[in-house]
């Protein structure tokens, strides 16, 4: 098993409730942005490639086989690492999960990621600290300075 230290918080962007079941792989995130997807034409796979920083995680959403719950209807809250965060991991830490037999512990630590169901923006955030149920788990939200995600520091709101 491999643990992922320090990278969670994330992007917030609305899409598919269809990520389901997923294993109890846990990570902390240290950078990562909190996106939107408003109601454009565009989905989160769309919103992710067009902000430019999000490279790795559209990659690891591929190889765990999330890609097309995240093209569908939502809403969703995605709470993404952004390519800094990746390149903060250990060395090997993403290629290793990127490969074939690790894609069930991918998928899980990407649902941690991910809460169905609910659009959350920073300004519904902000002055409260909550506690939600991801796809893989508990978050912890705190918006009384900023915004933070078990933690982590959101680095960008509702890109």
């Amino acid at each position: 098993m491999i643990r992922v230290p320090s990278l969670l918080a994330g992007v917030c962007l609305l899409a598919s409730p269809a990520l389901a079941e997923c294993n109890k792989s846990t990570a902390e995130y240290e950078t990562a942005q909190l996106v939107e997807h408003h109601e454009v034409s565009l989905n989160i796979v769309e919103t992710a490639a067009e902000a430019g920083s999000f490279g790795t995680l559209l990659a690891a959403a591929e190889a765990a086989g999330l890609v097309e719950a995240l093209t569908g209807e939502g809403p969703l809250t995605v709470f993404a690492p952004t390519d800094d965060a990746f390149a903060a991991l250990p060395e090997g830490t993403v290629e290793t999960l990127l490969l074939p037999e690790n894609k069930e512990q991918l998928a899980g630590i990407l649902k941690l990621h991910v809460i169905a169901g609910a659009a959350v923006t920073s300004d519904q955030l902000a002055g409260q600290t909550v506690t939600v149920d991801s796809l893989n788990g508990a978050l912890a939200i705190d918006g009384t300075d900023g915004v933070t995600v078990n933690g982590s520091t959101v680095v960008a709101a509702d890109v």
